[in-house]
């Protein structure tokens, strides 16, 4: 199994190439707090906060995922130059149909050079 990197507070972190190194590396959650059960529910997910991620041939964000728990939800996947080989904030808006009572999502993006990388988990509340 991969290794996978989590992002951490960057408080923590003393030195400023590591927060730009965990930062641009961490895909980051962004939606409503809450979803009506079937009907569509925008997810977006952005590839750090702060900091740009490289688009360089051997050096890019090769794809980016949506969980909800264990189950994948949706996927993009990105060739190198997708972001016109400049550093850049990678970012995918899904699409989704929630069921149940919550959503525990999770995003995980794969660095061609840095491995995988997973976002803090966002719980989202689903009303009938």
């Amino acid at each position: 199994m991969p290794k996978i990197n989590r992002y951490v507070d960057i408080d923590t972190v003393e030195r400023e190439s590591k927060k730009d190194y965990i930062d641009r590396h961490s895909p980051f959650i962004h939606c409503e707090d809450s979803a009506k059960a079937g009907e569509m529910f925008q997810v977006t997910v952005k590839m750090g906060n702060e900091y740009a991620h490289p688009d360089d041939f051997d050096h890019f964000i090769a794809n980016m995922s949506l969980f909800n728990g264990e189950a994948l939800l949706a996927r993009a996947d990105f060739l190198p130059g997708a972001l016109g080989n400049i550093k850049a904030h990678a970012t995918v808006t899904f699409h989704i149909v929630p069921t149940g009572s919550k959503l525990n999502l999770v995003a995980q993006s794969y660095c061609t050079k840095h491995g995988v990388w997973e976002s803090t988990p966002v719980e989202v509340k689903v009303t009938q």
